[in-house]
């Protein structure tokens, strides 16, 4: 028998991501997983996706990646729909903890490059677009183990593109409770590493933008790494 505790998240998540559930497979048939070959200049990190645990996030990570969801181009001001990940840098790191990308101002950018062509530095450049956390209830432990993907942000509710993986544990970033809508503050979890993360460390240690993100690949089957 399905749990009560399933049915209400599987009745959030088609809340949530209405537009996620149109390509849904039919009732009874199992649900695909979704993997994320990330490409960098340093090799390969795969991690698997987790919608049933955060499908706007997901969503907003993947139709950016493919090229089919439009966002606006920081230097330009214009709308593109083209893969926004691809070329982009890992602008902040640090060792021991984090690398973080996904910050459109820094697509095409040479490494070592820390502001784009308009001069703002990285890590201030967004798509064009927000949505709300997608936080599991304290005292959930999203970040008990490295190689964990979420969202970055600046706060609840402004997730974007931006996003890191975590070199080891981070307990500190498990959801805590807040005044924010749904009670949680935090950082919004939607995949975990499966191959790949001894990467994340010589990523850190190589500096602010020093690794390029060359590719970002969307597929339903468990990438390898080589």
């Amino acid at each position: 028998m399905t749990s009560p505790i399933v049915l209400l998240a599987a009745l959030a998540a088609s809340l949530a991501a209405p537009a996620a559930l149109a390509q849904a497979p039919a009732a009874g048939a199992p649900a695909k997983d979704q993997f994320a070959l990330l490409e960098t200049s340093r090799g390969k990190i795969a991690v698997r996706l987790l919608p049933q645990k955060a499908p706007k996030a997901v969503e907003n990570f993947v139709q950016p990646a493919q090229g089919k969801k439009a966002w606006t181009d920081p230097t330009s001001g214009k709308q593109v729909t083209q893969p926004l990940y691809d070329g982009t840098l890992f602008h902040r790191v640090i060792p021991g903890f984090m690398i973080q990308g996904g910050d459109p101002l820094s697509r095409g950018a040479p490494l070592g490059e820390t502001a784009s062509v308009v001069g703002r530095p990285f890590g201030t450049g967004n798509p064009g677009f927000t949505f709300a956390d997608e936080l599991e209830k304290p005292p959930a432990k999203p970040f008990a183990k490295g190689c964990q993907l979420a969202m970055a942000n600046s706060g609840p509710n402004t997730n974007g593109s931006q996003f890191f993986i975590t070199e080891t544990a981070t307990p500190w970033l498990d959801p805590k409770a807040c005044g924010a809508a749904g009670g949680a503050c935090g950082y919004v979890h939607f995949g975990e590493g499966v191959c790949g993360c001894e990467l994340v460390a010589p990523i850190a240690r190589a500096g602010n933008g020093q690794t390029k993100l060359v590719k970002v690949t969307i597929t339903n089957k468990a990438p390898s790494c080589k």
